[in-house]
């Protein structure tokens, strides 16, 4: 990939408005990141809008700033990007790492829970991470405070990888920074956000579907009913991904959640051995997949009418409805209503949500 076209899929993702779907949806339509600019306001004035187009300056920027820093871009069509990750609904388009990537070469398994775990829990993370990690696992966590912590320092002796909410220079909480350079230096860090960013309260449920979809599987450990910790195992279970689960006193309202996932089905775990045997035979899957070729576009890519956008249109509101449903409901193409939704998003008039469900703002 050259240095401008890198460039133009990192300005297309920083353009506000451009979502990862959109963003997925622009390259695959026009075949390129400089393509799909040149298309943006053309997009946007059929949706009835207008947006402005991240500056080229500004990515210029984050690429030297990034650089600087020893870290470096990886996009969803270049080989160093996680097939399993690149499978997942909304692929983050771009990750930032610093560290080893060869870390995501290996079967990966993610461990989470509570930021205010007990000290068995955090004991018990620790010896799990150690033993998957001398299994040739790479254990997975946000390197939050708690469980996370713990997972990542059981696995050091083998292989761990940390995925923030931050950009690849902030360190959160503070009292990880050494833990995080730890990662940085002999591991592996990875982030969405460019550098500069704090953790905001949104950026941890995208963080936590990068955590779900590196791994074949995640194991809760203590998580309470409404935790982030479950909506990251509720992510690897929509992405047909193995969920696992340390189960707990009911007495302790940080084993709610644990408790609450095995009732629904989750795997209990109580052992190293148990999350090997719920995982099964992965060496035949760890191959890694040919990149996406984002160069040849649909020789026939779809239009909309004005007649389209209207029925489309029509069928939204505040209420998040199913892209399928809209499909059937409007009776267009399957393409084309992807087209009129495309267009509203740049112009700023839905909002995507989990599960491919719309809602109009």
């Amino acid at each position: 990939m050259t240095h401008a076209e890198r460039l133009a899929q990192l300005r297309l993702i920083r353009t506000p408005q451009v979502g990862p779907v959109s963003w997925h949806q622009l390259m695959m339509r026009f075949g390129s990141g400089e393509a799909a600019l040149a298309a943006l306001p053309d997009l946007a004035g059929r949706g009835g809008g207008r947006l402005r187009i991240a500056p080229a300056d500004i990515a210029e920027r984050e690429v030297e700033r990034v650089a600087a820093l020893g870290a470096r871009h990886i996009f969803s069509d270049e080989r160093d990007y996680s097939p399993l990750l690149r499978a997942v609904e909304a692929a983050p388009p771009v990750v930032i790492v610093r560290g080893d990537t060869a870390m995501l070469e290996r079967p990966c398994v993610a461990i989470v829970g509570a930021r205010n775990a007990s000290a068995a829990a955090c004991r018990f993370a620790r010896q799990m991470a150690a033993e998957l990690a001398a299994r040739g696992l790479t254990v997975v966590s946000g390197l939050a405070r708690g469980v996370d912590t713990a997972a990542h320092v059981g696995a050091l002796g083998g292989a761990t990888a940390g995925v923030i909410a931050s950009g690849i220079d902030i360190a959160f909480p503070p009292e990880n920074a050494e833990l995080q350079e730890r990662l940085a230096t002999t591991q592996l860090v990875v982030a969405e956000q460019p550098p500069g960013s704090e953790p905001l309260a949104r950026h941890f449920p995208s963080r936590n579907r990068i955590i779900a979809g590196l791994a074949y599987g995640t194991l809760v450990i203590e998580a309470a009913p409404r935790s982030g910790s479950l909506i990251t195992a509720r992510r690897a279970g929509d992405y047909g991904r193995e969920v696992m689960a340390v189960p707990g006193s009911p007495l302790d309202p940080r084993a709610q959640g644990c408790n609450l996932l095995i009732r629904e089905g989750a795997t209990l775990v109580q052992t190293a051995d148990d999350v090997i045997e719920a995982l099964g035979p992965i060496d035949a899957r760890m191959v890694r997949e040919p990149a996406h070729d984002f160069a040849a576009p649909a020789a026939t890519a779809a239009e909309a009418g004005e007649g389209d956008r209207g029925r489309i249109a029509a069928l939204l509101g505040p209420t998040p409805v199913a892209v399928d449903e809209l499909v059937r409901q409007s009776g267009c193409p399957a393409a084309t209503v992807q087209l009129v939704l495309l267009e509203l998003e740049l112009a700023g008039r839905i909002e995507r949500h989990a599960g491919a469900r719309i809602s109009r703002l």
